[in-house]
Order: structure tokens, then C-alpha cells, then sequence
């Protein structure tokens, strides 16, 4: 929680009397993926007056603020930067609502925000509401946020709480697993609706007027603002050394313990979900065992043609009632009425042999899957008890663990794929979606989403001269499948259109597009293959 916006709006108040008056003397890299700001009341002939050190970590896979006492500039492969800010004093340091992200004010109408969204941290440079600069200039949608804007007030209310289906999620997107977790351990899931609502307020209380507590969290050293994760090895009330602390804590990590608790921190995510997809598939297999069988459907159909009213045009009523002669009740069947009654009977017919297809599927799928657990269970168990760097990787190395990359070990924009040649870019989120299909999607590109849910928007990459082979767009459609609501249904529609088809017209929310002319594919969600990155 060293960047999550309950910590944030501690850490702020804490830096202000630190810095407000000091004055910006430098600021350099030496690393790749990291900075160090020097601030001090004046520049003297070696040093700096009573300086104070900010140092940023900015990695892809970790980033937060140390505070040390001091820092020795190297004399080489030490570049200066946003040399125009040097002398600019410093005016406030502020948080902001709902957000992780952290601002230093400085005079002359400048900001620096350090933005610790996600894999996507950086430093941006504001001249009164514009970005003028970046630290990670690779991140170029860092370009269209606006400081004005960063703010985003949240109804937190019973009544919004009520309004969202009481998923608490919707409400506190600032919470983050740690939280989350704690407050499945804290049996929310158990609760009632107020009961759940108590144990939210309560819980936001004491991250509102926290003790910072240095623990360990999926196997990784963590700062909880919760008493929470095992063991607990210290308390703090001062937010600058709980951060210090905190760090040395993390970088002080032994070779073995950061290897070995990355294995199980993996193995346990994916233990999780394959757990979840199996209860979804045995809920889905009940429900289609509990309900009316399409097959009865359409014999009750064909059995009793005389009997439903026809329209002009053979069209049929939106519903009719029958004898059910399977149950020895009636029986009120939904009809489309643009097919006369025995076409109404033979599209029953076709769902009851897909009806039949994704049983055997689910059943194939919980199967593989519950195979799949005892497996990830035996190599949790052979990892843990593992007390030798050169055991655990030469086991990892028969037995690869591994998570999404990019080819130079960085998280790319968008989620990649490599599937027979075919570059396939996957959505991270509504307004990565609207960046992918808008700027990085050209119209030649086939653009592919599940239908009529919320997910991913995919494309597969053009390549000239070749066409797009069945099994890419097979394989595209899974994932598209996968990263969408639909993800726990054992069959999927997914359309799919060239690019030039698809557009979005001014007044769309984040994520929202018109398509023309798509086709449908219907697909087992996949997420097999996703290890391997372009």
C-alpha cells in the first residue's frame, strides 16, 4: 500500500513541512527506472543547505518514494533533468481524491506529479494544467491528463452502495488487494448487506487515520494500513519512515525469498482462478441439468403447431402457452415472431445441439481443470520447503513459471500476443481500449470483442499480402472471450471487423464503439498462450 491513495493522503501532509520553502537545486537519473530530486534552502560551494532527498522508483513491476538521509551522485552515467525547474521553489505538496498520484507545487506555475497507476508509474512535469514533460517518455498517453481533472470525486454513500448490487469494489476502487483481502479475512462475504456496509465504514476509518504497519503480503514485504498479513515485524506513525523502512525492507530481499515467493505468489493467482472457473462451470452444468432441456422445447413446439396463432406472414406470437407433457404442466415458450412456428421449433432444435456441445465442454473443462489444481498444489508444495537458490531455479527452469512480458522485460501498452506471426494487442481498460482502436488500430487490422458485454477490445496486426488464417482469428476471439464479462461461460460469441468498420461517435463513454458489418465466431474462452509475448 506504499502508493495506494490512503497512503498518499498521509504521506502528503507529512512532506509538506519538509519541502514548502525548499527550493528544486536537482534533479538526475542513474538508473533506467529511476530519479532523485534535491531540494535545499540554498546552493552552497560543494554542497547543497540542509538538503532533502527524494529518490523515485519507477519500474514497471515496483514503484514508491524513499526519503534518504543522503545520496552520493555518481560521476558518471549520471544524467541532469528538467534543468528549467532548478531554483523554482516549492509552494504546497497535495494528494489527490480517489487517485494515486502525488504533486510537488513549485512557483511559477509548474507541478510535479508522480503518477503510480498500475505498471504505467512516471513523473510528469505540468505547466499550470498541460504536461510539458515526462520522465518515461514511452509512456505517451501520460500526454492527455489534465491536473485539474486528476481528481475523481466517488458517491461512497449506503444508497450508491445499495445501486451498485452492494459490490463494495465499485465504491472503493482505491482499496487495492490488501484491503480487499484483509476484508475477506475480516468474513464480508459472509455478512449481511449492513453487516458488509459496517465492517466498509470501519475499515475506511482506520485507513483514514492510520499506524503503518511493515508486514509481508503474497509472499512479498508490504506496508499495510491495516494490521494485517504475517508476520507483522513493525508499527509506525510517521509515514516517511514507514516508506524508508519499508524499502529497505523490499531491496533487502535475499535472492531466494524474492525468487521463491514470486514462484508461489504466481502458482497461488493461478490456483485461485482455476478454483473459480471450475465452481462457474459447475454452476453453469446445474443450471442447464435444472432447467427445460431446448429439445423438450422443441418437441412441445412441434407437437402442438395446430394449437399457436399465426400472424399475416406465418409470424409468430412473442409467447405462447403449451402443454407440457414431460412435467404434466403449461409452459409459456418465448417465440421470435419474425419465424412461423415449425422455424421456431427448429431453432430450438439447433440450441439443443449446442445445448449438448458446451455440456461436454464444461464437462471436459472441469476435468482438465480440477487436473490442473492437483498439479499447481504439488508444485506449491515442492517450492515452499525449497532453502537453496540453486534448487529452486533449477526446478523452476524444468518447470517454468511465467507471467506476462514484454520481450525487453518492461509491461508493454497493451497486452501482446504472437500467434502464428500474427501480432494480436489486447485492451487493458476502457480508455486503453479507446487508445488501442483509436490510434493504434489501422484499418486494415482485424478488431474483434465478445458480444454485448463489457471487455478487451483485441486486434490482430495487418500483415501485407497474407490474410487472416482462421486459427488466428480462432485464437484472437478466445482471448477477446477471456478479457470480457463472458470469461466464465463455457461458449462465446465474438464479432469481429475490420477496423474501418468500427467507429466512435462524439458522446460514447470510455471503451464505447459503433461497428458495421461484423461477423460472429462462438469460442470457448481462452487464456492459454498469453505467456508468450511480442
Amino acid at each position: 500500500m506504499h502508493t495506494n491513495y490512503y497512503f498518499l493522503r498521509q504521506l502528503a501532509p507529512a512532506l509538506k513541512p519538509q519541502l514548502i520553502g525548499l527550493k528544486l537545486m536537482e534533479c538526475f537519473s542513474q538508473d533506467r527506472d529511476e530519479l532523485v530530486l534535491v531540494f535545499a534552502h540554498a546552493r552552497g560551494k560543494i554542497n547543497f543547505y540542509r538538503p532533502f532527498f527524494i529518490k523515485a522508483t519507477l519500474r514497471p513491476d515496483f514503484s514508491g518514494l524513499l526519503f534518504p538521509e543522503t545520496i552520493q551522485r555518481a560521476r558518471i552515467n549520471s544524467v541532469d533533468l528538467f534543468e528549467n525547474l532548478y531554483d523554482q521553489p516549492v509552494i504546497n505538496v497535495r494528494s489527490f481524491l480517489n487517485e494515486r498520484c502525488l504533486a510537488i507545487t513549485l512557483e511559477g506555475g509548474f507541478t510535479l506529479l508522480f503518477k503510480f497507476f498500475g505498471n504505467r508509474p512516471n513523473l510528469l512535469i505540468f505547466s499550470e494544467d498541460a504536461v510539458i514533460d515526462l520522465f518515461n517518455n514511452k509512456l505517451a498517453a501520460d500526454t492527455q491528463l489534465v491536473l485539474s481533472a486528476l481528481d475523481r470525486p466517488l458517491d461512497q454513500s449506503w444508497e450508491a452502495y445499495q445501486q451498485s448490487g452492494f459490490d463494495h469494489r465499485k465504491l472503493f476502487p482505491t482499496f487495492g488487494k490488501l484491503v480487499n483481502a484483509y476484508l475477506e479475512e475480516k468474513g464480508i462475504n459472509e455478512k449481511d448487506e449492513s453487516g458488509k456496509w459496517a465492517l466498509i465504514q470501519e475499515t475506511v476509518r482506520q485507513l483514514e487515520q492510520p499506524r503503518f504497519y511493515l508486514t509481508t503480503f503474497q509472499h512479498k514485504p508490504a506496508l499495510s494500513l491495516l494490521p494485517f498479513g504475517e508476520p507483522i515485524r513493525q508499527e509506525f506513525t510517521d509515514p516517511l519512515e514507514a516508506s524508508n523502512r519499508f524499502f529497505a525492507s523490499f531491496m533487502g530481499q535475499n535472492t531466494l525469498e524474492r525468487e521463491k515467493g514470486e514462484a508461489l505468489r504466481l502458482l497461488e493467482k493461478r490456483l485461485k482462478r482455476t478454483k473459480a472457473s471450475i465452481d462457474a462451470n459447475l454452476q453453469r452444468l446445474i443450471g442447464l441439468d435444472e432447467s427445460v432441456k431446448n429439445e423438450e422445447v422443441a418437441n412441445i413446439l412441434m407437437a402442438n403447431l395446430h394449437q399457436i396463432p399465426e400472424s399475416p406472414g406465418a409470424r409468430s406470437p412473442e409467447v405462447v402457452e403449451l402443454e407440457d407433457f414431460y412435467r404434466n404442466k403449461p409452459i409459456k415458450i418465448k417465440l421470435k415472431t419474425d419465424l412461423s412456428p415449425q422455424k421456431n421449433a427448429e431453432h430450438y432444435y439447433r440450441k439443443a445441439k449446442n445445448e449438448k456441445i458446451e455440456t461436454g465442454i464444461l464437462q471436459e473443462q472441469i476435468e482438465s481443470r480440477e487436473l490442473e489444481v492437483q498439479q499447481l498444489q504439488k508444485q506449491i508444495e515442492l517450492i515452499q520447503p525449497v532453502e537453496s537458490l540453486r534448487e529452486l531455479r533449477k526446478y523452476l527452469k524444468k518447470n517454468p513459471i511465467n507471467e506476462e512480458k514484454s520481450a525487453d522485460g518492461t509491461a508493454p501498452l497493451f497486452k501482446q500476443v504472437m500467434h502464428e506471426g500474427f501480432v494480436i494487442l489486447i485492451g487493458r481498460n476502457s480508455k486503453n481500449n479507446d487508445l488501442l482502436t483509436q490510434q493504434y488500430a489501422y484499418k486494415d487490422d482485424l478488431w474483434l470483442h465478445a458480444r454485448d458485454v463489457p471487455g478487451s477490445h483485441v486486434v490482430i496486426k495487418y500483415k501485407a499480402g497474407k490474410t487472416f488464417p482462421k486459427t488466428v482469428i480462432e485464437r484472437a476471439a478466445e482471448l477477446a472471450a477471456w478479457y470480457s464479462k463472458r470469461r466464465t461461460d463455457s461458449l462465446c460469441p465474438v464479432i469481429y471487423t475490420p477496423k474501418k468498420f468500427v467507429r466512435k461517435p462524439k458522446g460514447l463513454a470510455a471503451g464505447q464503439v459503433k461497428v458495421e458489418k461484423e461477423e460472429v465466431i462462438l469460442v470457448v474462452p481462452k487464456d492459454e498462450g498469453l505467456l508468450k509475448t511480442a
